[in-house]
């Protein structure tokens, strides 16, 4: 076994050589037939390319498949780069907008409490809306303003259409509004165009109620309510809605504020109607009346 074993390796050595020394004489003499510069050397080296050549493209097919998805690969990764730098840029795109948005609802807002006709005598202080503290049994928000910016309880607070509330309750920096809607709310009106006055009493519900209506039968669905600055509370004018009915047919105002979507609310700087307690010197004379009359001289006397 051992001496069949170091026979073939006796074979193989002397084989190897020859076989190294074949391919190197073969190596050796096409790079002398390729750097020889003659016609006929020139043709046999364009013969052997024909022949040897298109015979090869078989063995170039796997190589161009690997090449070509290399290629692919790469052209992959860089998509999926671009893809991801893409969402990125979508996803800071899509943030801006939403800024965008907010800042253009922030600015009609504002732009409404600018088209809001209020009497030029009247001075305002705009504000936040910070919370919606309402509940089933009670109706108001939170503004961002108070006693330190000079808010005093029982202004009113409008929004950019017409009347919300009062102030009920002030803080150093905030302030809370009793809507129009609750059930402690209650002011005192004119309906227009008939000039009944009544009292617009909130029951927790997106409508109040129109009660104490002097002549119920002038009034009709669709007239305007606004307030009649009775008591001193509120500022005669200011638009609160119109009049609706119930199914039951009991009146209600259908409010002109956006209850939905109070984000800005003016404050307006209301101290009251004076009262006139003494008379002006225009109705009395300044000096005291003498209430005595003199009797009559009779002619012929003396």
């Amino acid at each position: 076994m051992a001496n069949d074993r170091s026979q073939r390796e006796d074979y193989a050595a002397p084989l190897r050589r020859l076989l190294l020394g074949v391919i190197l004489l073969c190596l050796l003499g096409i790079f002398l037939v390729w750097r020889i510069d003659s016609p006929r050397v020139e043709r046999f080296r364009s013969q052997i390319t024909d022949q040897v050549v298109p015979s090869m493209n078989w063995a170039m097919v796997p190589v161009t498949g690997a090449i070509n998805l290399l290629r692919d690969f790469q052209s992959y990764q860089r998509l999926s780069d671009q893809n991801r730098e893409l969402r990125s840029e979508l996803r800071q795109m899509r943030a801006w907008k939403e800024a965008a948005l907010q800042l253009e609802q922030e600015n009609a807002r504002l732009l409404d409490l600018n088209n809001v006709r209020l009497d030029p005598r009247l001075t305002y202080i705009t504000g936040v809306v910070m919370a919606d503290s309402g509940s089933p049994f009670r109706q108001s928000v939170l503004l961002n303003v108070g006693a330190r910016d000079g808010i005093v309880d029982g202004w009113a607070a409008v929004d950019g259409i017409g009347l919300v509330g009062r102030i009920s309750g002030t803080g150093r920096n905030t302030a809370r509004v009793i809507l129009l809607t609750d059930a402690a709310s209650s002011v005192p009106a004119t309906i227009q165009p008939s000039g009944q006055t009544a009292l617009i009493a909130g029951d927790n519900t997106i409508a109040p109620i129109i009660d104490f209506l002097e002549n119920p039968d002038l009034v009709r669905p669709g007239d305007r309510v606004i307030s009649s600055g009775d008591g001193g509370v509120f500022p005669a004018g200011l638009l609160i809605g119109q009049v609706a009915a119930d199914p039951s047919g009991r009146m209600r105002v259908r409010l002109s504020a956006d209850y939905e979507r109070l984000e800005f609310l003016r404050v307006l700087r209301h101290h009251g109607t004076e009262s006139v307690s003494d008379p002006g010197t225009i109705v009395t004379p300044a000096g005291p009346i003498d209430l005595t009359l003199e009797p009559p001289t009779e002619a012929g006397d003396g």
